[in-house]
C-alpha cells in the first residue's frame, strides 16, 4: 500500500498530549509545522507512519527560540558556526534579569532619561582606561563601517594591500568600506609596506589611516608593515581594527594585538568584537579619543547600529564577572583534560562502545590567533557516529579527521560531560 495513505490526520496528531503541551509553550503554529514536516516524512518513504508524534516531539525539543543548545566538542574555541564565545553563567544571568522592563535609559533617582547603557559603557571604559571615550555596536564590522562613514564619507581610507581581507562568508573588506562612501587609498604592496608608503599618500582628500590587524591568517618569509606607533606620527587619525575583542595583553597570545597596548601605541580609534576573545556577547567596540568616539556617537547611522539591553546587560556582565568558558577552555591544563577524557572513555569503553584516547589539537577559532596550537585530548570514534550526535536530542559536534569523530571535551563544561555519554549511547 502507498504509505502516503497512512499518514496519520493532523488533527489527530496534534491531540496527543505530548504536542498540546508543546502548543502551550511554542504555540500552535511552530507545533503545526512539525507535524507536517514529520508527515512529509512519511509520505516520502523516510518514517513510519506511527512515528510522526513522536519526530514532532523530537523537533520540537529545543527552546521556544529555535536555536539549540549544542555541545562544542570540536576542539575550536570560537566556533563561528556555533555562535563563537558561549556566554558565562553570570551573563546569563544579566540576559534573565534584562529580559523584563530595565533602566536601560533612565535614572532611577531624577525619573529622567539617562545616558543608554551608561553601565556597562562604564565597565568597558574601566577595563581600558587608556580609552578617552567608549562606544558599543551591534558587531566589528558595524564599528568599521560607522567609523568610515562618520571620518571618510567621501573622502580618502588608506589602507595597506596586504590588510585588505577576506572575513566569514565572503565578506571582503574593500566592498565594506566603499559601500559607506568612502574611497581606499591602497599603499604598499601585499607583503611589504613601510610608513614611507603612508605618508605619500596623505592628502587633502584623506579620511584617516586603517590599520587591520590580519586575524585569520599570516604571511611569512619577505614581509615588513608599518606599526600603530609608526603610524601614530603621521599628521592624520589611525583606526586599528585588532579584531578579536582582547582587552589587555595576554601572554598565551602573544601575537595578538590588544586594546590598551594599541593605544598606548598611539591608536586614535580601536575596533575589536566582543564575542571573541573577551567572551561575551556579539557586539563591536570603539575606544579612543573621545572626540572622534562622539563624533561616531552622535551620527545618524549610530542609531541604526546600536545594541539591546540584552547585549548591554551580558557586555557588563562579561567585563565584570568572573573568568568566561573562553578565558577557562584556552587554559585548560593538558593532563587534566586527559585524565577527565579517560573517565569518560572508560565509561563508554564498559558499555561496549568502539572508542580510543587520541592526542589532538584544539585552536582558538573566531577568525583569531592562526598560529596558535593548543595540545588536546580527544575521543576517537568511528566517523558514523558523527550525523547521530549532532542530530540527537542534545546535540554534540566534534570533528571528522582522517575516517574518524573526534570528540574533545575542551570546550564542554565538565559537569556535560554525562550528556556526551548518554548522547553517544543513544547514537549506538
Amino acid at each position: 500500500m502507498d504509505p502516503r495513505r497512512l499518514v496519520p490526520r493532523t488533527d489527530v496528531v496534534l491531540a496527543d498530549p505530548r504536542l498540546s503541551d508543546a502548543a502551550d509553550r511554542l504555540g500552535r503554529v511552530a507545533v503545526k509545522a512539525a507535524v507536517v514536516a514529520a508527515q512529509d516524512l512519511v509520505r516520502a518513504g523516510v518514517l513510519a507512519p506511527g512515528g510522526v508524534a513522536d519526530a514532532a516531539v523530537a523537533a520540537l525539543a529545543g527552546p521556544a527560540g529555535g536555536l539549540r543548545p549544542v555541545l562544542n566538542a570540536t576542539g575550536v574555541v570560537l566556533h563561528t558556526n556555533l555562535g563563537r564565545a558561549p556566554l558565562s553563567d553570570a551573563a546569563r544571568e544579566a540576559v534573565l534579569a534584562a529580559a523584563g522592563n530595565t533602566d536601560v535609559e533612565m535614572d532611577l533617582a531624577s525619573g529622567l532619561r539617562a545616558k543608554r547603557g551608561r553601565t556597562a559603557l562604564k565597565a568597558l571604559h574601566d577595563a581600558v582606561p587608556a580609552a578617552g571615550a567608549v562606544h558599543v555596536v551591534n558587531n566589528g564590522a558595524a564599528a568599521l563601517v560607522l567609523a568610515a562613514t562618520a571620518l571618510a564619507a567621501g573622502r580618502e581610507i588608506i589602507v595597506s594591500r596586504g590588510e585588505m581581507v577576506e572575513i566569514g562568508d565572503g565578506f571582503r573588506l574593500p566592498d565594506l568600506l566603499e559601500s559607506t562612501g568612502a574611497r581606499l587609498r591602497e599603499v604598499g604592496t601585499t607583503n611589504r609596506t613601510s610608513v614611507a608608503d603612508y605618508e605619500d599618500a596623505i592628502g587633502p582628500a584623506s579620511g584617516f589611516i586603517l590599520k587591520v590587524h590580519p586575524s585569520n591568517f599570516t604571511i611569512s618569509g619577505f614581509t615588513s608593515g608599518a606599526t600603530v606607533a609608526e603610524l601614530a606620527r603621521l599628521d592624520l587619525p589611525v583606526v586599528a581594527d585588532i579584531g578579536s575583542g582582547l582587552l589587555s595583553a595576554d601572554p598565551l597570545l602573544p601575537d595578538e594585538p590588544d586594546a590598551a597596548g594599541t593605544l598606548k601605541d598611539g591608536a586614535d580609534l580601536v575596533i575589536a568584537s566582543a564575542d571573541k576573545l573577551l567572551g561575551g556577547p556579539q557586539a563591536g567596540l570603539i575606544l579612543g579619543d573621545a572626540a572622534l568616539v562622539e563624533r561616531l556617537r552622535r551620527h545618524p547611522l549610530a542609531r541604526a547600529l546600536r545594541v539591546d539591553k540584552l547585549t548591554l546587560a551580558a557586555l557588563q556582565a562579561t567585563l565584570t564577572g568572573p573568568e568566561t568558558p573562553v578565558w577557562r577552555a584556552l587554559r585548560t591544563d593538558p593532563a587534566a583534560l586527559r585524565e577527565r577524557t579517560l573517565r569518560v572513555l572508560a565509561e563508554l569503553e564498559g558499555n561496549g562502545i568502539p572508542v580510543t584516547l587520541t592526542e589532538s589539537v584544539a585552536v582558538v577559532g573566531g577568525g583569531g590567533a592562526p598560529d596558535v596550537r593548543l595540545p588536546s585530548w580527544s575521543l576517537s570514534l568511528p566517523e558514523r557516529y558523527a550525523s547521530g550526535l549532532r542530530t540527537n536530542a542534545t546535540p554534540v559536534v566534534g570533528r571528522v579527521a582522517g575516517g574518524r569523530l573526534l570528540l574533545d571535551l575542551r570546550c564542554v563544561p565538565p559537569e556535560r560531560d554525562a550528556d556526551v555519554v548518554a548522547a553517544v549511547l543513544a547514537v549506538a
